[in-house]
């Protein structure tokens, strides 16, 4: 900067210092760029590994494309409204749109216990599950380490061989020479911690080519031989004692005998829509869903229409200037919102209790609360109705107070009393602002599985069918037929979760297309 002293025969130009202010946010503003800048190569470098190491080629590239344009956006003076765009844009991207991608791609496979990886990863978990000791076979001496913790890290078997006196380190991938003894980065255990880890170190297994190392004991090892092998031209999985054959099915990811017998261990592969068809040929689902979906809607719309309601009344009421200690009954009111509402779940189920229930103790009754299916149904509704009004008559009383009053007065001018003026005025304005809220209460409480599972876990269950209680929501219902069972299913989980997801926003949809005709009759 510059200045003009003097006239224009005497006119001199004298530099004008920055204030030392604005030097040191420049300074300050450079390092943090430098700093930030940094952290983000030193994370694309990390990243770069892992993918290298997978042939993620297409992830390397993305990764690689999107680092070289974060740098060209931030090292250059232009695109200056990109600058602030872009974090949002990636954090969008990181937390919402790729779980929501990954899912969607995860309800046409059938990912889940036993259907992981690949059709190797399967071959090499059938073969080494089936070891067992050859007479004669030798006996390794045998340590057990980990990586990192001990009570969590990845076990290892430190293996040494009687006639050579050679330590190696045998893992899932098979065995490779150790650097040292113990190896470098390895933490043995001790019997103490061995002991914890009793099962897992039971079920591990080093696969080599004569079949797997398997622990005898927690200090001796054998190599044994796989029952079970991979005939790679019949494509199929034979038992070299009895002679079954299990042949491969590539479209369910599986080896299948002829008598419909299935090992456990498969593959990962694309079913289509099989998992959203499931939901309504097969019989052990479809038979209960109908009725699962409707006693969802009656739920999610009872819940938020309840609370709604309810709070909204408690607001109007405690509006009034008339009412005495009005700061003391709001207080009250917002008791139950403070508290968790994991811990009140658990509360309400013991006040609930047939026996020994406060519920029945101070009304002189005899009810079972969560035996029957109307009673439970009307539990879990009152328990909702408990944790969701204070929340409701928050948001009301707020916009109540943001209503001008000149409305109201114009319509006791015109006649109209205390109900009239509610319902023509206060009403659909309060509708208006609180259309999102309840939309979003409504999506949360659709999908509550805490106040169901904690409440009465589903139940009360009928005798022909211990999947489906009267209490379950789509959401535990699909959580015990996914993962209630002897494994993870993941694939139907999320294709029941896209269902939902649907639902959800059909209803969200047409409740803000009114929302938006309501505005316009009362702008």
């Amino acid at each position: 900067m510059t200045t003009q002293l003097g006239g224009p025969a005497t006119q001199r130009v004298l530099p004008v210092t920055e204030p030392p202010a604005e030097r040191s946010v420049t300074a300050a503003g450079l390092i943090t760029k430098v700093l930030l800048l940094g952290l983000l190569v030193a994370v694309a470098v990390w990243a770069a590994f892992p993918l290298i190491a997978g042939d993620h080629w297409i992830g390397l590239g993305v990764l690689v494309t999107t680092t070289a344009g974060l740098l060209y956006l931030y090292l250059t003076p232009r695109h200056v409204p990109a600058k602030y765009l872009v974090p949002g844009t990636i954090f969008l991207i990181i937390f919402q749109i790729f779980p929501v991608l990954y899912t969607a791609s995860t309800a046409f496979t059938n990912f889940g216990d036993g259907h992981r990886g690949s059709k190797a990863d399967a071959v090499t978990a059938i073969q080494t599950g089936s070891v067992t000791r050859v007479p004669g076979s030798t006996e390794y001496r045998l340590r057990i380490a980990t990586q990192g913790d001990p009570a969590t890290g990845a076990l290892v078997f430190l293996i040494t061989d009687p006639a050579t006196g050679q330590v190696q380190i045998g893992d899932a991938g098979g065995l490779r020479p150790a650097d040292g003894n113990p190896p470098a980065g390895y933490t043995v255990l001790t019997a103490g911690q061995a002991s914890t880890r009793s099962a897992e170190i039971t079920d591990f297994a080093v696969p080599t080519a004569a079949g797997a190392i398997r622990s005898a004991g927690l200090s001796r090892a054998y190599e044994g031989k796989a029952v079970r092998a991979y005939d790679a031209v019949a494509d199929a999985i034979k038992d070299t004692v009895t002679g079954k054959v299990w042949p491969a099915d590539e479209s369910a990811g599986a080896f299948v005998a002829a008598d419909g017998e299935r090992l456990a261990q498969g593959w990962k592969v694309n079913v289509g829509f099989a998992n959203f068809t499931r939901a309504f040929t097969d019989d052990d689902v479809a038979s209960a869903f109908l009725g699962t979906l409707i006693w969802d809607f009656v739920f999610a719309i009872g819940s938020t229409g309840g609370t709604f309601v309810f709070g909204m009344f408690c607001a109007i009421a405690l509006q009034s200037t008339r009412m005495r200690f009005r700061g003391l009954y709001r207080i009250l009111m917002v008791l139950p919102y403070a508290m968790p509402s994991f811990a009140m779940l658990l509360v309400w189920r013991d006040m609930f209790n047939t026996d020994f229930g406060l519920i029945n103790n101070v009304l002189g009754i005899h009810v079972d609360w969560l035996g029957t299916p109307i009673t439970a149904q009307f539990a879990v509704l009152l328990v909702q109705l408990w944790l969701g009004y204070p929340y409701m008559f928050l948001v009301t009383t707020g916009a109540l107070q943001a209503i001008p009053g000149e409305l109201t007065d114009a319509t006791k001018v015109d006649g109209a009393g205390p109900f009239q003026s509610f319902r023509r005025v206060k009403l659909p304005l309060l509708l208006i602002a609180l259309t999102p809220l309840l939309i979003s209460s409504f999506a949360f409480n659709f999908n509550n599985f805490n106040a169901i599972f904690l409440t009465t876990e589903g139940g009360p269950f009928p005798a022909d069918n211990p999947n489906s209680g009267a209490t379950d929501l789509l959401i535990t219902y699909t959580y015990r037929l996914a993962f209630g069972g002897s494994g993870a299913q993941y694939g139907f989980a999320a294709a029941v979760s896209i269902f939902i997801f649907m639902i959800v926003a059909v209803v969200s949809a047409v409740s803000f297309r009114r929302t938006r005709a309501q505005e316009e009759v009362y702008s």
